[in-house]
């Protein structure tokens, strides 16, 4: 599978309490700890290595821990996703949410309430949370199409739960309820040939620009052969995503390493451009609707009047 492999959860055991800590003679107040919670640090180090979703996550394995029972909170939404690994787009709460069937327990400023179909969870990590297509529907229904969209392409690519499972965890929200049509969009787009959230959220603008539907992962060849694959494809143009995986460069390499990676690249694009057209953005222009129609536009990728994404299936190459 190309791509990044996804990220390793948040290990529990990381987390430190201050009745572990001062019988060692350390005092987690004062440097060297990152206060996740009330009554839970993790080194210093160790956090600055984490990913947003592993910092939320281990913000969530706090907040369990520090529960009356835990292990009997089902977690869902944002705090669900960052136990399974799944992103977002934007930034991660600073608090986390547990499940309720009716509106009868009230929240806190660390945790807040949601409420829905109830769910017994499933185990992950020692914490009960919806399951995967449950978490997608709700990130599409209450955060945003983008992150609904970013969260299902990754669930789809690692295999961490099927079209089938989408379509039904969507079909199940009942009528009428706030954000169903957006998760049912959602279930019907999502594409485990995303490689990435950058390529899920310029998959999502495409959509909400009325833009012709691209195929995704496209195979490039030239008379020399391969030249690699296109993140998306439409009749004579190439749209890629610029970022690490594009250069090969691997993190920590050298200033050598990098260059031959780079140098590499400029070989790869100068052979595609002699076939295609190349329209080239990064995470910034994604996030600007309109910037990443200015680039798509003058490479010839315009809105058209019936752009046929939904009714040709999610998973048919257009």
């Amino acid at each position: 599978m190309l791509g990044d492999p996804p990220p390793a959860p948040f290990d529990p055991a990381l987390l430190r309490g201050a009745p572990d800590l001062r019988p060692m003679g350390i005092d987690p107040g004062r440097r060297g700890w990152h206060h996740v919670r009330h009554g839970a640090w993790v080194d210093e180090a160790v956090w600055r290595g984490l990913t947003p979703e592993q910092g939320h996550a281990a913000l969530v394995h706090a907040t369990d821990l520090a529960a009356r029972r835990p292990a009997r909170n089902v977690y869902a939404l944002e705090s669900a996703a960052a136990v399974w690994g799944l992103p977002v787009i934007g930034a991660w709460p600073q608090h986390v949410t547990v499940l309720r069937s009716r509106a009868e327990q009230r929240g806190s400023a660390v945790v807040r309430v949601h409420v829905g179909l109830p769910t017994e969870g499933v185990l992950r990590e020692g914490l009960r949370v919806t399951e995967v297509a449950r978490t997608v529907v709700d990130l599409a229904r209450m955060r945003s199409f983008e992150s609904g969209l970013t969260a299902a392409d990754h669930a789809l690519r690692h295999a961490m739960t099927t079209p089938e499972a989408l379509v039904a965890a969507a079909g199940d929200v009942p009528p009428r309820v706030w954000g169903r049509p957006r998760a049912l969009l959602v279930a019907e787009l999502a594409d485990g040939r995303s490689m990435s959230p950058g390529e899920s959220l310029s998959r999502a603008r495409m959509f909400t620009l009325r833009l012709p539907r691209p195929t995704l992962q496209v195979p490039l060849e030239d008379d020399e052969g391969l030249v690699g694959f296109g993140d998306f494809g439409w009749p004579g143009v190439v749209g890629e995503v610029d970022g690490r995986r594009k250069y090969a460069v691997p993190a920590g390499a050298d200033a050598v390493a990098a260059e031959r990676a780079l140098w590499a690249e400029k070989l790869r694009e100068d052979r595609i451009r002699r076939r295609w057209r190349l329209a080239r953005w990064v995470w910034a222009d994604a996030l600007e609707e309109a910037r990443l129609a200015r680039i798509l536009l003058a490479q010839g990728v315009r809105p058209v009047a019936r752009p046929r994404w939904v009714d040709l299936g999610a998973r048919d190459a257009s």
